[in-house]
């Protein structure tokens, strides 16, 4: 047939069904038996993917919080405050601790 057959790739069965030649020549699964490469996911993988949803679900900037520490700048009234960054970045060294254990 014009040696179309055998070519690599998805093909095309309808408006939004696709499908690969190579799947169809391999073997397939049977049902209650083990695949020969399992997959695994460990716990550490499973806390990234929850943290990864939980980046992506928060505003990348919070624009009325920059609109205000701009004015208070500008205005001379934002204080640093040492201490306080200093536990922020404490607490936040002993979180990534806890997460990498």
């Amino acid at each position: 047939m014009g040696g179309y057959e055998n070519r690599p790739g998805p093909v095309q069965l309808g408006v939004e069904k696709t499908t690969s030649r190579a799947s169809d020549s391999g073997t397939r699964s049977v049902p209650g038996e083990t695949p020969a490469n399992p997959v695994h996911i460990t716990d550490q993988a499973r806390r990234l993917a929850t943290l990864e949803q939980a980046v992506q679900a928060a505003p990348i900037v919070n624009e009325t919080r920059v609109a205000e520490i701009r004015d208070a700048i500008e205005a001379g009234r934002y204080e640093i405050a040492p201490q306080r960054i200093a536990d922020k970045l404490l607490r936040l060294e002993q979180e990534l601790k806890i997460a990498e254990h």
